[in-house]
């Protein structure tokens, strides 16, 4: 009998759709359990000199929710009920007005006018995050996200639009009060632009989504579902960046966010609540981001795209190797951190 073959140490993974390369590391890693840690203990602002629980100092809203209604109100005047809030960004990466005036430097550079609309959706309680909220908060939350996305969609020099969100100072939040925001841009990341052509190669060799091919695969294995419900899948993803990270994907081919019905908004805010609170059970309130993947609204037909959530929890710190190769290291296996986030 030939001797067992030892088990080696780390794995190089390919991402089918963004042609990255992670490392999985387990070699170096630690058991899931190991992540988790006490509650974070930001230095976070008081209420009583915290911006977003004096909204009447910021910009006029655009928005306001109250319980999943949206509210009327006069210029000037904030009603004193309100659940979220979508104001301007007090401090802006990118502003509504003007050209894009394109300017070549030296044949080499070009430049444009950062163009566009940048506003934050705050939520009520200066210290509840979204891993604490009930699913019907969540609902009020995305409404907002799908309100918000609606208006600017079709405004000048808006091509794509980025909802995202920060926890934790690690993760870039600068104000602890829970608070996501929405950037709109003329250009379509090149990032993304690459997962764009490789769906859209795919749909035109196969006139599949491969987006739904790889959920197919993941129900069938089951091994990297973390949960699912009648319309969507969470995941930790086969190559997955970092260590518990996971995908919100719809199970039905949806190539437009904004376009997401109330009963899929229903069951996208369960899939969240579920992939959040465990998130947060199972790492003891890490620092995180979640972002949202969909086709961008630059007119362009882009129905073999497949809409979907990511959230990248932060688990490691980025060193010389991933800014100098472009290559993520991982120290859990997706398949061992799906199955201990399914227990918590």
């Amino acid at each position: 009998m030939s001797p067992k073959k030892p088990k080696f140490p780390s794995q190089l993974r390919y991402d089918t759709i963004s042609k990255d390369w992670v490392v999985i590391a387990t070699g170096r890693g630690k058991r899931p359990e190991k992540f988790k840690k006490e509650k974070r203990t930001d230095n976070c602002l008081p209420k009583d000199k915290c911006p977003f629980c004096k909204i009447e100092t910021q910009e006029t809203p655009t928005l306001i929710y109250n319980k999943g209604k949206d509210l009327e109100y006069k210029k000037g005047i904030i009603p004193e009920q309100w659940t979220t809030i979508v104001i301007p960004n007090k401090y802006p990466a990118v502003v509504p007005s003007g050209q894009l005036d394109e300017h070549i430097e030296g044949k080499l550079f070009k430049t444009l006018n950062a163009v566009g609309f940048h506003e934050v959706v705050v939520t009520e309680s200066h210290t509840k995050q979204i891993a604490e909220f009930s699913v019907s908060q969540i609902k009020e939350v995305m409404d907002v996200y799908q309100s918000r996305y609606l208006s600017l969609k079709d405004k000048k020099f808006v091509n794509y639009i980025s909802i995202f969100h920060n926890h934790g100072r690690e993760a870039g939040a600068s104000i602890c009060h829970p608070h996501s925001q929405i950037l709109t841009t003329p250009l379509v990341d090149a990032s993304l632009n690459r997962t764009l052509e490789t769906s859209q190669n795919y749909f035109k060799d196969t006139g599949k989504c491969i987006y739904c091919k790889m959920n197919r695969w993941e129900q069938k294995t089951k091994t990297r579902i973390v949960f699912e419900n009648k319309s969507f899948l969470v995941i930790c993803p086969f190559a997955s960046k970092v260590a518990f990270e996971m995908i919100v994907s719809p199970k039905k081919h949806l190539p437009y966010f904004e376009e997401a019905t109330e009963q899929e908004k229903i069951d996208l805010s369960e899939a969240f609540h579920e992939a959040m609170s465990r998130l947060y059970k199972g790492l003891g309130d890490p620092a995180y981001n979640f972002y949202l993947h969909t086709a961008p609204c630059d007119g362009e037909d882009h129905t073999h795209y497949h809409w979907h959530w990511t959230i990248l929890p932060k688990t490691t710190i980025p060193a010389g190797f991933e800014f100098g190769t472009g290559i993520e290291i991982s120290v859990v296996e997706p398949e061992k951190a799906a199955e201990y986030l399914r227990k918590q």
